[in-house]
Formats: C-alpha cells, sequence, structure tokens
C-alpha cells in the first residue's frame, strides 16, 4: 500500500458514522421560515463537482416519488423558470465554489428559499444576508469524502418539509447499509473476501467504462468514472441505460483489436431498473463483449432506492482507493484540480 497523505482512505472508512451524524444534526436544525410543501412548485439543486453530485443523488432517489420537478444545476447559470415558489438547494463543501455561489445568488435574486449546505464561506455569508436556512459541514474532508454530509441535510430537509416523507426511512437504512459494505471492503480483509479489492485486481491496469440503468444507475456509474479520475487519478468512462443502446453500442465495432486489450466493462446493477431494461442489458453485452478485456457485474444491495445507490456509489469508492494503491497512487491530492483552480483565481 503507498502513502495517503490526507487520511483519505480514514474518510472513506467513516462514511457511515459521517451520514449518520449529518442525518442527526440535519434533524434538529432551525429551518426557520421555509414554505409549506404545498408552496414550492419546484426543487433546484445547484452545485459542482464531488459535492454536486449529492444533488444528483437526491435527484435520482426523489424524481419519482417528490410531488414536484427536481432539477440539479450545474454551471454559472440558473433556469429562468426559478422564483419565488423554487426551494433552490445550493451545495458546495467549501462554500466558495465559483459556480455555486453564482447560482445561488441568481437564484436569491429571483426570490427562491434559499437553503445550503457548507463548511461555511461566503455561501454561509450569502444564505445569511438572504434570510435563507444554512446547514454546517464537519471541516477536514475533500469535498468527495463529504457525501453523508452534503447529502443528509438536503434529504432532511425535503423531510421535514413534507415533500419527502420516505427520507428518514431510507438514510436510515442507508447507514446500516453502508456499515455493512465497509466491512466487507476494509483492507484487512484480503483475497476475494473483498469484494473492491477484487475488482480492482480484475481491471488492473485497464481503463474502466462503468454502465449504469436509470437515474440510480447513471448517478452510480458517474460516480464510479470520477473516483478512478480523482482517486486513482486514471482514465474512466461512463455511460447509462437505455440511451447508450441508442448511439454508444455502435461504437464497439472496427476497434475491437484495440479495445479488448484497454477497456473493462464494469456494469452495475440495482432493484429499481424498469423491468424491460434486463434483457436489453443482456443482449447489449452479447453485442460488445467481444471487443472487451473484460465484463463485471455489480450488484446493489441494501433496502430501498438511497441504500442500494450509496451501496454501488461506496463500493466504487474502495475500488478506486485499490485502484490507487496497486498503482502507488497517493488517492487524496488532486494536483491537477488544485493547478487549474490557482490559474483561474
Amino acid at each position: 500500500m503507498t502513502s495517503d497523505t490526507l487520511g483519505f482512505a480514514d474518510a472513506v472508512a467513516g462514511l457511515p458514522e459521517q451520514l449518520t451524524t449529518a442525518h442527526e444534526v440535519a434533524a434538529s436544525a432551525d429551518l426557520g421560515a421555509l414554505p409549506a410543501a404545498g408552496d414550492v412548485e419546484n426543487v433546484v439543486i445547484l452545485g459542482m463537482g464531488g459535492s454536486g453530485i449529492a444533488g444528483d443523488v437526491i435527484a435520482a432517489v426523489g424524481a419519482p416519488i417528490l410531488p414536484v420537478p427536481v432539477v440539479v444545476v450545474k454551471g454559472y447559470e440558473i433556469p429562468a423558470f426559478v422564483g419565488p415558489r423554487t426551494l433552490a438547494l445550493a451545495v458546495s463543501y467549501s462554500g466558495e465554489s465559483r459556480e455555486t455561489l453564482a447560482m445561488a445568488t441568481a437564484a436569491a435574486d429571483a426570490g427562491a428559499h434559499l437553503v445550503a449546505v457548507s463548511c461555511g464561506g461566503a455561501l454561509e455569508e450569502l444564505v445569511a444576508a438572504h434570510g435563507g436556512v444554512h446547514h454546517p459541514c464537519p471541516p477536514g474532508f475533500q469535498p468527495r469524502a463529504a457525501l453523508g454530509a452534503l447529502v443528509a441535510p438536503m434529504l432532511v430537509t425535503l423531510f421535514r418539509m413534507g415533500l419527502l416523507p420516505e427520507a428518514h426511512t431510507w438514510l436510515v437504512a442507508a447507514q446500516k447499509r453502508l456499515a455493512v459494505r465497509r466491512e466487507q471492503c476494509r483492507p484487512e480483509v484480503v483475497g476475494s473476501a473483498n469484494p473492491a479489492r477484487e475488482l480492482a485486481r480484475r481491471i488492473g491496469r485497464t481503463i474502466p467504462l462503468v454502465y449504469g440503468a436509470g437515474a440510480i444507475g447513471a448517478t452510480a456509474a458517474w460516480r464510479w468514472k470520477c473516483d478512478v479520475n480523482e482517486n486513482a487519478k486514471a482514465p474512466a468512462f461512463a455511460s447509462t441505460y437505455p440511451e447508450l443502446d441508442h448511439n454508444e453500442i455502435c461504437g464497439w465495432g472496427q476497434h475491437g483489436d484495440v479495445t479488448r486489450q484497454l477497456v473493462t466493462l464494469v456494469q452495475l446493477r440495482h432493484d429499481d431498473e424498469d423491468p424491460r431494461l434486463d434483457t436489453q442489458m443482456r443482449v447489449t453485452l452479447e453485442i460488445v463483449e467481444e471487443t472487451l478485456s473484460a465484463v463485471l457485474e455489480v450488484h446493489a444491495e441494501g433496502v430501498g432506492p438511497l441504500a442500494q445507490l450509496l451501496d454501488l456509489m461506496y463500493l466504487g469508492d474502495w475500488v478506486s482507493l485499490y485502484l490507487a494503491w496497486d498503482n502507488d497512487v497517493d488517492p487524496g491530492p488532486i494536483d491537477a484540480i488544485d493547478t487549474l483552480k490557482a490559474r483561474l483565481d
């Protein structure tokens, strides 16, 4: 195992407790004068990168149940429909993400009800100036290792407003599932008994391409991609069923002699998949598998959509750690992103 100068593995291992604590803290937070559920016409979630994916989690599990539309926005600008009947959830671990600040400012100026999740920073100041609600995050994490602290306050807010009555039960089930997954993936668990270690071994030096179905599969697949990019400092890609069967499936034709040496497909499965996709996914693999180094299938475990989504994402966290360690890479630092930000300041 190589160095871990930022204690990143410890942060990953602490996710179950992080989610539990954030759930408990948000349950007693002062929500001020947030509107009743019937006074909200839409929900927008504003965030980028390791913070923004928390919004993808909320949308993936909440959209099928929420009585109003939920949209995740990543960039500088907000949709024109944002207004006084909008609940705007701004999430930035540092509280300083320039894009999130720009979007949150525009949402507040449009009269939206603003709720923020951050460690403080300019985002907390912005929320205070506009009479919104701020949920504090515990300091000392990389944003991508603070998923529990970012997800729980948003779910609890929606629960307490009456918009998402299932959220409390989902969070409890997810906490239990993540604790089980951690015990399976700890470095002390060796060989094939450790699913993350085994998946990393089989991916090896190939490029992982991660497929998932629907919103849950898409969010989990994107998290795996970002984990490999940031933690293992390696390329990875992601696509989503059924959209990939309308374009990407054609890309596995004439270059099989190259791709079967370079690309490993990781297919993520979960219980909330549309039944019509089961045959579609199987036939897709039959068409493309001869052009791939290997096909690995991963099944989510846990009760409820949140537990299943976070289970898949958490397994990806651990896989990326083993990919980093197997190649003597320090998983914590993200020098390329730091360099980019310094040049933009």
